[in-house]
Formats: structure tokens, C-alpha cells, sequence
């Protein structure tokens, strides 16, 4: 038994080319931190780890309900989906604020400009994806909401990638 895609195509070439956008601003990362190995872990080393990697289990556990809700009961699992998701943009704000308060900043050094670029890009990602949902959701549409999880997940899968290549690696 075979099953197309969820969703329409054109969500797909959104997804494509955002998975392209977020692969290009990865692949420049990793390129320009070879010219700076030793300056690009020191400044690594003031990032929030702890918080990422609780972002990381909160954006996974989100892309669960999310993928429940497309499998029946769609408001019982997209609230808690959407809270976590809201969970995940207020620790990146409590981690902006403080590295801002330390006077940290994208013109501090080459890493912070692409940690910012990077994660507030994926931030503004997160939000969309948030308002995708909850209109998906509202439609009572299965076919919708399966469009807006696929992008749900695709926002999952970028922090994923962009999680170990700017806090650990």
C-alpha cells in the first residue's frame, strides 16, 4: 500500500528550501570556524548547553503530540504540542537576554553572529510553525493539520542538526 506526502506539494517545497536555507547557514558556519577553531570554542563555551539540550527534549517531545494530533484527537495534543513550543521560545529569550547582558553580541565575535543568525532564524521558525498549527488545527482539517505537523517537523529536525553543530561540537 503506497501514501503520497501529507499535505500539498507547495508545503513541501517551502520545507525543501527552508531545509536548504538552514543547510547553507550550517555548511557557512562550519566553513568560516575552520579559520577560527580555538576563537569559535571559547565563544561556544558561554552558550546556555543545559537549556539547548532541554530545548532539544522539548521540541522532540512537542513533534510527538503533534503527530498524535494528526492521528485523531487534535486539540488534546496540539495545546500541549503548542506550550512546549512557547516553552522553547521563552528559553531562548532568557538565553539572549543573558548573553545581551554580558554584552554579548553578533558583533562580538564571528561565532555569536551566526549563533544568533542561526537560532533566531529557527526561533522565528518556531513561532510560525506555532500560528501553522493552531489555524491547521482549528480547520479540523486532517489534510491541513498534516501539512503544518510536516512543518512542525521540519522546524524538530533543524534544531536537531543545529543543536550539537553550535552548542557542542
Amino acid at each position: 500500500m503506497s501514501r503520497d506526502l501529507p499535505g500539498e506539494p507547495l508545503i513541501w517545497v517551502l520545507i525543501l528550501s527552508e531545509l536548504a536555507v538552514f543547510g547553507a547557514g550550517l555548511v557557512a558556519f562550519l566553513a568560516v570556524r575552520l579559520t577560527d577553531p580555538a576563537g569559535f570554542l571559547e565563544a561556544q563555551s558561554h552558550l546556555h548547553r543545559l537549556s539547548a539540550g532541554i530545548n532539544t527534549l522539548v521540541l522532540v517531545t512537542s513533534g510527538w503530540f503533534v503527530a498524535r494530533a494528526t492521528q485523531g484527537r487534535i486539540w488534546p495534543n496540539l495545546l500541549p504540542a503548542l506550550a512546549l513550543g512557547a516553552v522553547f521560545l521563552g528559553l531562548k529569550l532568557v538565553e539572549w537576554a543573558d548573553l545581551a547582558s554580558r554584552g554579548i553580541s553578533t558583533e562580538t565575535h564571528a561565532f555569536f553572529t551566526f549563533s544568533y543568525l542561526l537560532t533566531g532564524f529557527h526561533a522565528a521558525h518556531v513561532l510560525a510553525g506555532m500560528v501553522l498549527l493552531a489555524v491547521t488545527g482549528a480547520t479540523g482539517s486532517r489534510p491541513a493539520l498534516e501539512a503544518g505537523a510536516a512543518f512542525w517537523h521540519m522546524v524538530d529536525l533543524v534544531w536537531v542538526l543545529l543543536f550539537p553543530v553550535v552548542y557542542l561540537v
